[in-house]
Parts: structure tokens; sequence; C-alpha cells
């Protein structure tokens, strides 16, 4: 797998303790040690470069996999034990150290890869900041080229600012992706806006490309779980296949400081995890990331970070009631 940029996670936690199927850190399996087809291959694009702002991104993926020794492998409000899915870890796409295209284009290839030898996998990013989301979007989009992609925005920010301005930057992936003509922005729907944190001409290029803004006022007055239910259901009416993107910055600001860009007025972490559930119940959600944490600006006690792992687990809970696996 060298040949398509992975690098092997750090598995050295991995080392074999009593009761082992009680955490996750013992779950979870290397991809190249798996024999059979895994439900889900998760893999780390560890770029912060391309971020506007300074930003330890990059770090998260490490980060995320060191926190799992704090979660058990049972959902006790779900009563569902996440050890009947196969889930395996592929690494992290390397990343040059200068050369942001260059990492653009292993994190494509990549998914690609993916994408092809694992075609009815769920395959889940862990990034990295969210100029990520284009390159695994266009990797996906090359093996399936006749199928056409979706994508649900869980995001404070649109992200379409322009690319000709700010290079492929993690402000522009949406726009990337509209501008490429690899999604139409009528298939793309954002949950979670609020406040001031757009500019008018943005929201102008949203309209114009119909991308469907649900405000998180909107979404709370309808309930966070309908909004995310009827908001797929729509899309699966439309698409073949749906990229989740979950840029971490959707949270509130008093529970998410280990995010950048958070702001007052966001997500609360419980509308977090019942969105993730809610989502990953859907069959049509084949693809999902998790993008824009900064572990070295989190709390002493990594509070963001256990967050996003608590968030990605909801997620992993909604793949097995789906599947009937439980």
């Amino acid at each position: 797998m060298s040949e398509h940029w992975l690098q092997e996670p750090e598995w050295l936690w991995n080392l074999p303790e009593e009761n082992q199927s009680a955490s996750v850190h013992h779950w979870i399996q290397q991809l190249k040690n798996i024999k059979h087809t895994p439900d889900m291959i998760l893999y780390g694009a560890p770029i912060s470069r391309s971020s506007i702002s300074v930003s330890g991104a990059s770090l998260y993926p490490t980060e995320f996999r060191r926190a799992w020794k704090g979660f058990a492998t049972y959902n006790l409000d779900e009563k569902v034990d996440l050890t009947s899915y196969l889930a395996a870890d592929a690494g992290d796409v390397a990343m040059h150290m200068t050369d942001i295209l260059l990492s653009h284009q292993r994190i494509q290839e990549t998914s690609k890869y993916l994408a092809k030898h694992y075609p009815s996998t769920t395959l889940c990013m862990i990034g990295g900041d969210h100029s990520t989301t284009a390159c695994a979007v266009r990797g996906i989009k090359e093996v399936f080229s006749n199928e056409t992609i979706g994508i649900l925005q869980l995001d404070t920010h649109l992200d379409v600012r322009d690319p000709k301005e700010l290079g492929p930057a993690n402000g522009t992936p949406i726009r990337q992706l509209i501008d490429g003509r690899i999604v139409k922005g009528e298939h793309v729907v954002n949950i979670g806006l609020h406040g001031y944190f757009n500019a008018k001409q943005l929201i102008d290029y949203a309209n114009e490309h119909n991308i469907e803004m649900v405000t998180l006022k909107q979404a709370r007055k309808n309930g966070l779980n309908k909004t995310i239910q009827e908001a797929l259901e729509r899309l699966t009416a439309k698409v073949d296949r749906i990229y989740v993107t979950v840029d971490m910055d959707v949270l509130d600001i008093s529970v998410a400081p280990g995010v950048p860009a958070s702001t007052p007025g966001g997500m609360t972490t419980i509308e977090l995890f019942d969105s993730l559930l809610e989502i990953g119940k859907h069959a049509s959600v084949k693809h999902i990331d998790f993008v824009c944490l900064d572990p070295s600006k989190d709390s002493g006690v990594a509070q963001t970070v256990k967050t996003g792992v608590y968030a990605w687990l909801q997620f992993v809970t909604g793949r097995i009631l789906q599947s009937g696996k439980r």
C-alpha cells in the first residue's frame, strides 16, 4: 500500500491486555492484517498547511487514535456492541513537508485507491483541515464516475471562498467541488450555519448555485434529528451516494476549545452526537470525514478530541443499527 501514500499508524499502544475487546483501541485492526472485507476503513489526512489561519489540525489523526483508550466498545444508550462491526485502520496519507498541492494529490489518490478496492466499505477520513474534503471527494468521483455524489455538510461556514484568491485552502472545498463540476450545488446541504460568520458574497454564491442552507436556528425549531433525516431523504432522491463532512467548528465555542474557528451559538455536543447517530443509520451515506480539530489548542483533558471520537463512535453505532449487526 506504500505506493498509494499510506503510512502505518502508531500502534505501539495496542499491546496485549486482558479483555481486549472491551476497549476501542483493541477493537480496531490494521487494514493489512484483515483477511475479510471490512465494514469501515478509516484513514488520516494530517495536513494543516493549507489552513487560512494557523492550525495544528494535522495532529488530529494521531490524537484521535490515542484517545481510543478512553472508550469502551459497548454503547449503553443504544445497547450496541461495536465489536460486531469490522473496522480497519489504513494509516495516514504521507504528507510532503512543503508541497501542499502534492499532499492534496496524495489524499485524492488514496481515497481513489480505497474506493476502488473496497467499493462496498464505508470510508472515513480523519483530517486535517477542510481542504482534505475536496481531495477525498475528487478521488471517489474518479472511481464512481457515472454516479452522482451529494454532500451533507455539518458546518458553521459555507466554505465556498474563492480558490482563485486563496488557493485550495480549507475555506474553499465546497466551491472547489462545485466549480470543478464534481458536485452540483443543488446536491449540497449545509446544516449548522448561524450568526455572523458567512459574508454576504458567500451567501450569494450559495444561492446562485442552489446550495441548501439550513441554519441551526431552523434545525432546532424543526428538530435536529428530523432535519438530518429529511436532508438525507432529499439527497437520496437526487444522488447515488452521499458524502458527509463534519467540520468540528459546527460545535459551540464553549465545548470546543480545540477548534480554531469555533463560534458562539454552535451545536452542543449532544446535538452533534444525535446527528451522527442519525447519519450513520442512513444507507445512502457511503463516506464521512471529521476535520478542523486542532489538538494543540485543546484543553488539558483533551475535551475536543474526545468529543470528536465520541461523535465518530455514534456514527459507527448508527452503521450497526442500519446493518442489523447488533
